[in-house]
């Protein structure tokens, strides 16, 4: 099944993001770090979200539209009074052309679901955030998180052949190195 295939060989480069990713947090201090953070994923996601919409549809991906994180990253900005940043562009993102590039990017945007629910303990204690209002982007789904995770394990696996597993594992991984570059760039507990 391609879900097993996609965690498989994904590990390195989703293991490699989840370090500095956690680094990072951990490096925060206050409400204005959080919010630097929020709109360095506003700003991946949201550009990545406008590639994929182009290629998902419902025939795809039936509840594609709850999927979208840019939404609850700009709610939480709003929330936090912090500026909405511009969308990052196609240079930095991974090349999505078809419906299976658009699947192996959506598996990195949808996997943050399961990593909010351990960032969002983190921030409860580092930084004491437990508003809603804030943290609905690591909330992902909150009781139905890992139900929408199985979903969507299950639309991956429907919709993907032997033929495009490769297609689709190489977006992922495509999608892992350049969020990792983009935190690298743009993120200043990383430098």
């Amino acid at each position: 099944m391609l879900s097993e295939e996609l965690k498989s060989k994904t590990a390195t480069n989703h293991q490699q993001l989840e370090k500095k990713m956690i680094y990072s947090i951990r490096m925060m201090r206050d409400a204005n770090d959080y919010a630097s953070l929020l709109q360095l994923f506003y700003s991946y996601f949201g550009g990545l979200e406008h590639l994929i919409k182009l290629h998902i549809n419902t025939d795809i991906l039936p509840d594609y539209a709850k999927r979208r994180k840019a939404d609850q990253l700009a709610s939480d900005l709003l929330a936090l009074s912090a500026p909405v940043p511009s969308l990052a562009e196609a240079e930095y993102l991974p090349e999505i052309t078809n419906d299976a590039q658009a699947l192996g990017a959506t598996y990195v945007i949808e996997g943050s679901t399961l990593g909010g629910q351990i960032i969002k303990k983190i921030l409860g204690k580092q930084l004491g955030i437990d508003d809603d209002r804030v943290i609905s982007f690591f909330n992902g789904y909150g009781e139905n998180t890992n139900s929408m995770w199985d979903n969507f394990k299950n639309a991956i696996d429907k919709n993907s052949d032997i033929e495009t597993y490769e297609t689709v594992i190489a977006a992922a991984n495509e999608t892992f190195q350049k969020l990792s570059e983009w935190f690298d760039i743009h993120y200043e507990f990383i430098k």
